[in-house]
């Protein structure tokens, strides 16, 4: 979805004190011919990021598009060795026993999102749109590589094949995730996050994240880790120290260059903790010397973090 959750941004001081109309889609198609006419509205399902902008007097939407009632982004279904999951998904759907063997990581990420009325509200495609650096499912979305369905207007028969977007007049694109949250390739107006598609490795795959003052639940840092043995590849990515996930590729090329991919996956256990600090030092640089304590602690929990993710996915 464009913004399910929160705004893409906070709105200037222009912005109308309250949202003057609410629209309510039954389907995707509805959805963007309301953003399409209404520029200026905001998309919103959860809400959980939304109401707290606007509570705290960053936003007040001129209008207010819902997405609750679109049931063909509520649910999942397999495509071509891949899992397509609707952007309406609540983070308590993510977090029950039949996803979670499906994509272990999200669904990890999804039952540590917070309390239980954040995971009944709150959706993955907010959790995406919203970008919060604490996001619990972005590090795992960027480890797993998942790709956006964006759904947005466009003329007939232009669609792809995600869902039932395409039809009456819109068309749809794909983006990797890690585009839009690096702000590389961003959403056009009238579009949304319909669907995330994401591989399904039938591997091993963890999610973990320390917690601290910043909030209840919320991360200090986070891991999501990917093991993928067809390609013989470990594929990690840090959450929370940074405003998106990031990618320790040389240490990921590193670990998996050790890994004894036909003798049941084992690795030494100092190359375990050499690829935490390695880790931890490719997404925690010095800050100039000497190194504040604050920089020091982070780094710890980053490689602490990485190191037992990696552990767990070669013992599982």
């Amino acid at each position: 979805m464009h913004a399910p959750d929160s705004p893409q941004g906070p709105q200037g001081p222009q912005a109308s004190p309250a949202a003057q109309s609410v629209t309510l889609p039954v389907s995707l198609d509805e959805a963007v011919a309301a953003l399409t006419a209404m520029p200026a509205a905001v998309p919103v399902a959860g809400g959980t990021d939304l109401m707290a902008a606007v509570n705290a007097g960053l936003l007040r939407p001129a209008a207010l598009v819902g997405l609750g009632r679109i049931n063909e982004i509520r649910g999942w279904q397999y495509q071509d060795g891949h899992a397509l999951l609707g952007a309406g998904l609540t983070h308590a759907r993510m977090g029950r026993p039949d996803f979670a063997a499906l994509i272990p990581a999200l669904a990890a990420a999804a039952r540590a999102a917070g309390p239980p009325q954040i995971r009944n509200a709150g959706t993955l495609g907010g959790n995406i749109a919203s970008a919060a650096p604490t996001g619990d499912a972005l590090p795992v979305l960027a480890a797993l590589e998942a790709m956006l369905v964006i759904v947005g207007p466009g003329e007939p028969g232009t669609a792809g094949s995600a869902g039932s977007a395409g039809s009456a007049g819109t068309s749809s694109r794909e983006i990797p995730v890690s585009h839009l949250l690096a702000g590389r390739e961003m959403l056009r107006p009238g579009e949304l996050i319909g669907f995330v598609r994401v591989p399904l490795l039938h591997a091993p795959q963890v999610f973990l994240k320390a917690t601290g003052r910043t909030g209840p639940g919320r991360a200090v840092a986070s891991v999501g880790l990917v093991l993928d043995p067809a390609r013989r590849g470990v594929r990690c990515a840090i959450g929370a120290v940074a405003p998106m996930p990031l990618r320790p590729l040389e240490a990921e090329q590193w670990v998996a260059s050790l890994i004894d991919w036909d003798g049941g996956r084992s690795l030494a256990p100092e190359a375990l903790e050499a690829f935490g600090e390695y880790v931890a030092a490719a997404c925690v640089p010095d800050q100039g010397e000497p190194v504040a304590p604050g920089v020091l602690h982070l780094r710890r929990t980053v490689a602490v973090l990485a190191r037992r993710a990696l552990g767990r996915a070669l013992t599982s």
